[in-house]
């Protein structure tokens, strides 16, 4: 990739100050950019690698495509796409993404992938490009219809496959972490939104209690607490969002916007404003999150390479 002039903190500021926007824009119709629909729903893939990007890279781009309308979730840095055949428009304006760069002797950002311990890795900025923005380049074709029934299928199978002490009944979702067990309204009181069906809106908030269930001592142990005190929960529940997302992104099903959590918005703009690396601190957490589960729900799988 590209790397910019840019130092790794002004790559936090940038991503930053673009999510924190995109979040305050859709406050008041609880539109977030990571709540998905139709064929943007899936995570960003890089052309050249044909590898999905993770962390906050996938919601960097979701909200530049939302931003300026792509369609395509296809990405690739200018030299990338000159390597494949197609131009970059002249003109076009690129999307900054973070990379992890290894320095010698450079102390390791927080926000780093967790790596030996002699290696020491910073962020930096590359910039790529939409498919959209490119000439001489022709898409594979699909692999077919998304058929909902084999998605939903899907889903529950992953939901199965995982393990967690889910009970059925009430009239809110939650996590209950000291009897470690999910509550779930029935199916039924679930509706459906123009973009999702009722099933949907079940398993899109059931992934979102899924992870805050991998927040457990016994399983990935995290807690917000010390670093960001009264944004705290806040914080967690960004998470959870943000691994709903991702997993819905993964299972192809539509994520719609939810009221009920209209209440944290405030929180995650405080948060994000407070600490500039709050979103990649989130980001990250959702995707070692949404990997566990995968992990959980196809122990024998093979984990995919990112971006």
């Amino acid at each position: 990739m590209e790397e910019d002039a840019y130092h790794h903190e002004s790559v936090y500021h940038r991503i930053t100050e673009q999510i924190a926007a995109a979040i305050a824009a859709g406050a008041p119709r609880y539109e977030m950019p990571w709540h998905r629909s139709g064929p943007g729903c899936a995570r960003p893939v890089n052309v050249l690698t044909n590898k999905p990007y993770q962390g906050i890279n996938v919601l960097a781009l979701w909200v530049a495509a939302q931003a300026r309308g792509f369609a395509t979730g296809m990405w690739a840095t200018y030299r990338q796409w000159r390597t494949l055949g197609a131009q970059v428009r002249k003109g076009e304006k690129g999307s900054t993404i973070v990379f992890y760069k290894k320095l010698e002797g450079a102390p390791q950002d927080e926000e780093a992938p967790e790596d030996k311990p002699e290696t020491r890795l910073v962020a930096r900025a590359s910039v790529v490009f939409n498919a959209a923005q490119v000439e001489n380049w022709v898409a594979p074709e699909p692999a077919g219809e998304r058929n909902p029934a084999l998605v939903l299928e899907r889903a529950e199978c992953f939901v199965r496959s995982i393990g967690a002490d889910i009970h059925e009944g009430g009239e809110i979702a939650c996590y209950r972490p000291h009897a470690d067990y999910i509550q779930m309204p029935p199916r039924s009181a679930f509706r459906g939104t123009s973009t999702s069906t009722p099933t949907e809106s079940y398993y899109a908030v059931l992934f979102h209690e899924l992870t805050h269930w991998t927040g457990h001592t016994s399983r990935l142990n995290r807690d917000f607490s010390g670093r960001f005190g009264n944004e705290a929960y806040a914080m967690e529940e960004l998470v959870a969002e943000l691994g709903a997302a991702y997993l819905c992104a993964d299972l192809e099903v539509a994520n719609s916007p939810r009221p009920d959590h209209a209440a944290y918005v405030a929180g995650w703009l405080r948060a994000l404003d407070n600490n500039s690396r709050a979103i990649f601190i989130a980001a990250g957490k959702a995707s070692a999150a949404a990997a566990y589960l995968a992990d959980k729900a196809q122990p024998s799988g093979s984990s995919s390479g990112s971006s």
